[in-house]
């Protein structure tokens, strides 16, 4: 029989079946992209896997995990013990995030659930943060992180409240200068008083007030949206609301604390009102998953994808 060769069409046609096969290898999961690239199309958002989500699938080593999540389309990576990282981690790290044009969130510099740090006006808490920030300066010049989370620790039911918010202002301005001449930025996160009784700080219109009194870009807010749904709903009103002040955010959905879809939020909308305003900084994804090993990965990034597609 006569060999025919295909036509244009046919050939156009069967290469493009190729392609998809190619994507779909496995399901919910994207085909390897070059080094240094992103999986075709990427996320509309810099959402941010921890270190750790992807274990079942890229194994325990940072840098595979750091492949794994550009493969799959993924702008950012963070970690929040990134400052506690040993410094040659941190700078291979640092390198492969930016050989596969990875983002690096926040990381946290200081977290103390437990004392009414800054909402004294014992100065002894400069002492205490001089250390801490410093360390969190050398680490965002190590790995070209720009921000570093603080929380302002527990109220006090002693004094005033509105002495304890001018004292956390004031001690807020200090930490600002204390790290502008790096240009590294101080994102102040509000925690729900359900999971963490106790602390100063848990709204936003709180946060912005804070923000806006202490007047130094250095510092910003945080807006973790699995807490401030607990708190006091009104996600999208105060994404509008507090404008410049947000510097990033953190994920999650609520009941649970799992992936997009799995709770009450609506995150594609919600995702839609960020991308919207322009937003061009990281989406921390500080959840758990819903399922156990790969397919729990896997429904992850599923989540995203529908959640991403507005």
């Amino acid at each position: 029989m006569r060999k025919t060769h295909p036509t244009r069409r046919e050939f156009l046609r069967n290469a493009a079946l190729g392609a998809a096969a190619l994507s779909v290898g496995a399901p919910g999961l994207r085909a390897q992209a070059k080094p240094g690239e992103n999986a075709a199309g990427g996320f509309k958002l810099k959402y941010a896997p921890p270190l750790g989500m992807f274990e079942a699938h890229a194994g325990k080593n940072p840098i595979d995990q750091l492949k794994f999540m550009a493969d799959q389309g993924f702008r950012a990576m963070f970690d929040n013990g990134l400052m506690g990282r040993p410094v040659p981690e941190q700078e291979a790290i640092a390198r492969e995030a930016a050989r596969l044009n990875l983002a690096i969130g926040p990381f946290v510099a200081y977290g103390d659930f437990s004392k009414k740090t800054f909402v004294t006006a014992d100065t002894s808490v400069h002492d205490m943060m001089a250390e801490k920030l410093k360390t969190a300066v050398d680490t965002a010049k190590r790995t070209g992180c720009k921000w570093t989370l603080v929380v302002p620790g527990r109220y006090d039911e002693s004094l005033d409240w509105d002495y304890q918010t001018a004292n956390v202002v004031e001690n807020l301005k200090w930490c600002a200068g204390a790290v502008e001449p790096s240009g590294l930025v101080i994102v102040v996160e509000p925690l729900n008083p359900k999971d963490h009784p106790g602390l100063f700080l848990t709204k936003m219109p709180q946060a912005f007030q804070i923000c806006r009194a202490v007047g130094n870009p250095c510092v910003k807010i945080i807006d973790d949206m699995y807490h401030q749904q607990i708190t006091e709903g009104n996600i999208i009103p105060n994404i509008n609301a507090c404008g410049d002040e947000i510097a990033a955010y953190h994920i999650g959905d609520t009941p649970g604390r799992k992936e997009p879809g799995t709770g009450e939020l609506n995150y594609r909308n919600i995702f839609k009102r960020i991308h919207d305003k322009g937003f061009q900084g990281v989406l921390g994804m500080e959840h758990g998953k819903s399922k156990p090993g790969k397919e729990g990965e896997k429904a992850v990034i599923e989540a995203y994808r529908a959640a991403d597609d507005y």
